[in-house]
């Protein structure tokens, strides 16, 4: 019987056994899957590593301020180390007791919110793809041009400080324009809203580095997940930039700041951390490329507002046609101005409290003094008055303006006052918010938005509706592009 059952074995496992074509990819699959994370990963993974790291060592020599190893770090680790947090553990427990939900739940929704917030930075994304980008759209629309800006300031900022670049906000194109003229100084940050966490969108931006967050959630532990990131980032000397009016101005003016992420780096900061500098900048357009949804949704009085993928698709197949038929005229000029620095060590010194308001006010102080004059706003804010002029009116009136303007940082293409002139009233004729009609210039009732759309944006620095800064204005000369 022994022997007979033997036989019987060997006969089994010798007999050919018939699999589906599916499961035996399956299976080869399966094994391939296995030999590669145990063999092959590893290796891969290091190789990648030691590529990267030789990136990164090349890119910091020519950065004023080098890129910071907690930018490096995987992201995996980054959500480890957010998430077992002492504040958002305690964060997490004080959550699943309001809430009536076990506490391993609660910490699966920290869990959650620490991978919608942390970023996945690839320097090699960042400067061999991002920066080239940024640069060629940049000059592709706009004649780009760099305004004031203090450069022994900037040289001398304390190289272990934590550099946040506080930005007003126009467009969309601020994010390319500063990435851009941002690039010599070091890799951005940004604070990047919901609009952007679509996919395939989202991935590239994890990869530029930026932290995506949800503006108006009112959950406390989201809010101390992502108060923490920001305070590791800032602690991790992570240069970061953020738009404080916390959203895209509808009317063009400048807006007071929202404190949500400037209070996380306040609140967070105490004597003896690393120090705080916030540069302010400030962008101009003689043209917004969503002047017209912004407009719209100012009239409406309601913020969330979005563009179709059909309309901005038509938008740039419109442009690539242009382009191709060689009737494509860019934009006007944007222009871009670094203020006085600000050091939260020396601003907090000697307050007691909240300074968050306060640090927010001389912040959006600091960049409305800066804020570059571009033709299209001048000729906007002077023909806003409503009655018809005709050309030699217009200039004189835009000469007066001129000397109202103080310090303001103007840029006087070909350094010809009558030239800014016709600069600003043919972009604006272009688009039918100005008419010319028996040599006089005037603006249709219904074009009335978009005129004063583009005169808010320096209606500050005129001296009836703010402080007199000083003497004469001067020019912008500094070319940053084409």
């Amino acid at each position: 019987m022994c022997v007979a059952g033997f036989a019987a074995t060997v006969r089994l496992m010798t007999t050919t056994v018939e699999l589906p074509l599916w499961l035996l990819i399956v299976i080869l699959l399966f094994a391939a899957v296995t030999f590669a994370s145990h063999f092959l990963f590893p290796s891969v993974r290091w190789f990648f590593r030691r590529r990267l790291e030789k990136v990164v060592a090349k890119v910091n020599e020519k950065l004023e301020r080098p890129i910071e190893p907690f930018k490096l770090a995987r992201r995996h680790d980054m959500i480890q180390r957010l998430i077992y947090d002492p504040a958002v553990t305690r964060a997490v427990a004080a959550h699943a007791k309001d809430s009536g939900i076990p506490e391993n739940v609660a910490f699966e929704e920290a869990r959650r919110y620490a991978r919608e917030i942390v970023p996945s930075f690839s320097a090699s994304a960042y400067f061999g793809v991002a920066i080239r980008l940024a640069k060629l759209l940049s000059n592709a629309l706009y004649r780009v041009r760099l305004g004031y800006q203090d450069e022994d300031a900037l040289k001398s900022l304390d190289p272990d400080a934590t550099v946040v670049f506080v930005i007003n906000h126009r467009s969309n194109m601020d994010y390319v324009l500063v990435t851009y003229l941002a690039a010599e100084r070091s890799a951005l940050s940004y604070a990047v809203g919901e609009w952007a966490r679509v996919w395939p969108l989202s991935g590239l931006i994890r990869a530029m580095g930026a932290y995506f967050i949800r503006r108006k959630s009112r959950n406390e532990l989201y809010r101390c997940v992502l108060a923490r990131y920001v305070g590791l980032a800032t602690n991790g000397g992570v240069t970061q930039a953020m738009f404080p009016e916390g959203g895209l101005s509808l009317d063009g003016a400048l807006k007071p700041a929202k404190l949500g992420l400037l209070k996380y780096i306040s609140d967070g900061f105490t004597d003896g951390d690393r120090d705080v500098v916030f540069v302010p900048v400030a962008l101009n357009y003689d043209r917004v490329l969503e002047d017209r949804i912004l407009i719209a949704a100012g009239d409406a009085g309601e913020r969330r507002f979005r563009a179709r993928i059909s309309v901005v698709a038509g938008f740039a197949l419109k442009q690539v046609w242009l382009r191709l038929t060689g009737r494509f005229h860019r934009f006007g000029y944007a222009a871009v101005s670094f203020g006085s620095p600000l050091s939260l060590a020396q601003f907090s010194a000697g307050k007691k409290g909240d300074i968050a308001a306060s640090l927010g006010a001389e912040l959006m102080r600091r960049i409305g003094n800066v804020v570059p004059v571009l033709p299209v706003p001048l000729v906007a804010h002077v023909l806003q008055g409503g009655a018809p002029m005709d050309r030699a009116e217009l200039e004189r009136s835009v000469s007066g303006l001129l000397a109202q303007l103080g310090d303001a940082y103007v840029h006087l293409p070909r350094n010809n006052r009558d030239y800014a002139v016709e600069v600003g009233v043919r972009h604006l004729a272009e688009r039918g918010i100005v008419i010319e009609k028996e040599g006089l210039f005037h603006t249709p009732d219904a074009q009335r938005s978009a005129l004063a759309y583009y005169a808010n944006s320096i209606r500050h620095l005129v001296p009836k509706d703010g402080p007199v800064l000083s003497a004469d204005a001067k020019e912008i000369s500094a070319t940053a592009g084409s």
